[in-house]
């Protein structure tokens, strides 16, 4: 009687074409696991070493035909020199104004007021963003 056979003989007839697409899988997730690594690296670093300047526009008002105050709250870091944008739109929305005020001081979080002269009578003020000086 011949004896039954469980499979073929290991090592005769090369790789199956299973194990070469495990190894190729392998290998592309190493790759993308590596590049995934790298982004959460750069941007943790990048996060870390930015200085991050943040203003909000607490209040406005206009107080004439060509006048409109503004209250700001800025946030930075100490001995940092801000520079805030903010701008006043009229009834039609148009833009009557725009103003880049620097703030110098070493102070890290503080509360100011402006003073921006308009073209013509200003019905809404905005903040457009804050940055560091260059």
């Amino acid at each position: 009687m011949a004896a039954a056979r469980e499979g073929l003989p290991e090592g005769r007839y090369g790789r199956s074409a299973d194990e070469r697409a495990d190894r190729k899988l392998k290998i592309i997730g190493a790759v993308l696991g590596a590049g995934l690594l790298g982004v959460i690296a750069w941007s943790g670093i990048h996060y870390i070493t930015a200085t991050e300047v943040s203003g909000q526009l607490i209040r406005s008002k206009t107080i004439s035909d060509d006048t409109v105050q503004m209250v700001l709250e800025v946030r930075k870091e100490k001995n940092v020199t801000a520079v805030c944008t903010v701008r006043s739109l009229g009834a039609d929305g148009a833009e009557v104004a725009r103003k880049d005020v620097r703030f110098d001081r070493p102070d890290g979080h503080f509360t100011e007021l402006i003073t921006v002269r308009t073209t013509r009578r200003a019905a809404d003020a905005k903040l457009e963003g804050c940055t560091t000086a260059s």
